[in-house]
Formats: structure tokens, sequence, C-alpha cells
């Protein structure tokens, strides 16, 4: 079924101090962006937690050259595949490049399709103490030798609150519970409710989530796909390949990076890996549509072609 799109965004148009932009990927959101901090004068501030990563800039359809000429584009790219960029890590240089913006008088255009950054910008972050990294190398050794299910029940024995709220499947999060209630001995659920405060006050940021035809956008996805091929993702992800980096890393789940890393090394054909790839983009895209809906659902859902004029009343413009 269509989503229902509205089309217009609500609120006081003569102090906006931010623009959100969210989305689906291959929605358009970093177009958007561009034409938004052109006509206003703003800075585009990446908020894409695959796009942080210096080594993955045709597969995550990264900005570069040509649209930082045209206006300054902050936190994208300056993170190194081995590091594991933290939403915590991230409000820290967000803060940065508001601080930065502001100083320059250019308003933050936020544009990004992971949920869990903006949520953090709007409604602040749980402090949750670093884990020792003897931890997490135990926990993730487990998770790979026993599967997500044998530490889904592990969770569920020493911190059920977390546990009930995760999928068996759930590989990430489920570690990160476990890494969590082992290092501090409290849960993740205890820890959300002290932190850090939000950076934006969501009344005074004009906000949009970009809901295209799903038809539309499926097909979007694959067409990209296969201009990275074209555009020489191969040897984007033969680099990274042969860093022999922890499979673990978000760097390494970049959707498109595990199939093409099996196809390098012969185990599958390029048709099979790209076929999955765009499958894997496609459910990701699904996700991004009900992650939004029920995490903030006050958010303007409104068709992509109408977005640039939806944002420009918004900001007063």
């Amino acid at each position: 079924m269509q989503d229902r799109v509205q089309q217009s965004v609500p609120g006081n148009v003569h102090d906006k101090v931010a623009v959100l932009i969210a989305g689906p990927t291959a929605s358009g959101k970093s177009a958007l962006a561009l034409a938004v901090a052109e006509r206003i004068g703003g800075v585009v501030v990446n908020t894409d937690s695959m796009q942080v990563y210096r080594d993955l800039k045709i597969i995550t359809a990264r900005p570069g050259a040509a649209e930082a000429a045209h206006v300054p584009h902050l936190l994208y790219g300056h993170v190194d595949a081995a590091e594991n960029y933290s939403v915590g890590r991230f409000l820290g240089d967000a803060a940065a490049a508001l601080e930065s913006a502001r100083a320059q008088g250019r308003i933050p255009v936020f544009a990004g399709g992971s949920g869990l950054y903006f949520k953090a910008l709007t409604c602040g972050l749980a402090a949750i103490p670093p884990v020792p990294l003897e931890v997490r190398a135990a926990v993730r050794s487990r998770l790979e030798a026993s599967g997500p299910a044998a530490l889904h029940a592990e969770l569920s024995r020493c911190d059920p609150v977390a546990a009930a709220g995760l999928r068996p499947a759930d590989r990430t999060r489920i570690a990160r519970a476990l890494e969590v209630v082992q290092a501090t001995g409290r849960s993740i659920t205890d820890w959300r409710h002290t932190g850090m405060p939000p950076l934006l006050d969501t009344a005074r940021a004009a906000k949009i989530f970009l809901a295209p035809d799903r038809v539309a956008l499926y097909r979007r996805i694959d067409e990209r796909f296969d201009a990275m091929l074209s555009a020489g993702v191969l040897d984007e992800v033969r680099a990274l390949a042969a860093r022999h980096l922890d499979p673990l890393l978000p760097a390494m789940k970049a959707h498109g990076v595990p199939w093409l890393i099996r196809h390098l090394a012969g185990e599958i054909s390029l048709a099979a890996a790209a076929a999955e790839a765009k499958k894997d983009t496609r459910h990701y895209a699904k996700r991004q549509f009900t992650w939004f809906r029920h995490q903030l659902a006050d958010w303007p859902r409104v068709d992509p072609a109408l977005a640039l004029d939806a944002l420009m009343r918004a900001i007063g413009r």
C-alpha cells in the first residue's frame, strides 16, 4: 500500500535554525540537501552511518568534490573503515559541525538515512560507558561461533528486559546489549534514561521525510547499483577486502560489500552478488520507512518532487 504523503511542512517559518532531511536510501536526500543549502547559504551535514567511512565512497553514493564545490559538506568520509563509529561519536561530531555552521552564519542542513542519528540529534542519547575491548572481542567471538539465537538466550538470562525488545536474529543489537550488561552490570535500557541532551529543538527545525513511491524507489535502487558497478565499485571493495578487517565492523557490512567480497573471492558470480546486494538494499529501504513511521511519527512525509518547495515554505524563503 502506498504511504500517505503530506504536501507541506508545518512550523514557525521565521526562526528555523536547522533543516533535517531524512528518507530511505536512494530517495534523493543528497540532491535535495544540496539544493536547499544553495538557496539558503547553508552547509550540508552528513547524517548517514555509512557515508562517514572514507573507504566507502562509491558504494554509499557519497557526495563528492563536485557537490562540495557548491556548498560545504561536513562529516563525509572522515572515518577509517577499521573504526567502529558510534551514535555517540556522531553526536559529538555533529555538535562541532553545528557550532562551525553557526560561527559562519550558515544554516546546517542535516541529510541522511540513519534514523538513530536523527533521533540522537533531536531526542538526545544515553551515556553508555565505553565497553572494554576484551569484553567486546569475547562477545563477538561467541556470536560468530554460536550465532545470534544463542546469544539472545544468554541475554534473556542476564538482561531479560533488553532481550524482550530484540529479535533473536538481530546480531548487532544483541551483541551490543550483551556487551553493555557484561561491562557495566547494568541493562542497556537503564543507561538510556540518562545521557547526552539533544542538540536541536525540532520546533525550530524544518524537518522532512522523503516518501517516494515504493515501486519507483526499488527501481532506482537497482539502477543505482548497476551505475555503481560501472563507476568502479568492485575496485573500491577489492581495496577494502585487502585490508582483512573484522567482518563485524560496520563498514564491512555496508549494503553490497559482503556480497561483492564473496564474488571477488570466487564464491559467487557478479550477477548473483549484484542481485543479492540489490535485494538487501530494497529490504533496508522498507525498514527505514517502518522505523521512521514508528520512531519519529511527527515528521512530515513528503513526495520528493514536492520536497524542495515544502522546505522553502517551512524555512520562510
